[in-house]
């Protein structure tokens, strides 16, 4: 059996019992959560959230790229949402990558050279800084007034805010 059949399997299971408001596609908490792709980051067990509440967006690194600003932007503009909450993580994939090392490594494999950028860290808190401010001075987003970051530490659970 793959993955997936295995996905399909709980959700049939699980039936149609998932709690929460799923009338509208704005969120009604009118927040939107961006974080890292990363499985051991449990966004709607980690804020307590039901369906409805809000959005969540997720790529590599929980960073700030142009296709996060174009998700926020819709968010914001047609659905609602006033709030950005970003969550970056410790022991996160992307402190083990360099940008040169990964295009190179997908350039000798491919023959082609990504002309994205692979948004590698050191320093998650230097990160989510440089996240928050991405959002702060966007002129595709209309609320930008209340944007916070936290990291998250996959060990503990514990959120600390950056600031």
């Amino acid at each position: 059996m793959t993955a997936i059949d295995r996905l399909l399997e709980r959700n049939h299971e699980l039936g149609e019992v998932v709690p929460g408001d799923r009338s509208s596609p704005r969120p009604s908490l009118n927040v939107a959560i961006l974080t890292c792709m990363d499985a051991r980051i449990r966004v709607f067990e980690l804020f307590g959230l039901l369906q409805g509440e809000s959005h969540v967006l997720r790529n590599a690194g929980g960073v700030v790229t142009d296709d996060m600003v174009r998700s926020l932007a819709l968010s914001q503009r047609k659905l609602g949402t006033r709030e950005v909450l970003i969550v970056q993580h410790t022991d996160c994939g992307l402190n083990a990558v360099t940008e040169d090392d990964f295009k190179d490594e997908l350039e000798e494999a491919s023959g082609l050279r990504p002309t994205w950028a692979v948004e590698a860290f050191r320093d998650v808190e230097a990160s989510v800084r440089q996240s928050v401010e991405r959002v702060r001075r966007n002129p595709f987003l209309p609320h930008t007034d209340n944007v916070r970051g936290f990291v998250y530490d996959v060990h503990t659970g514990r959120l600390t805010e950056v600031r």
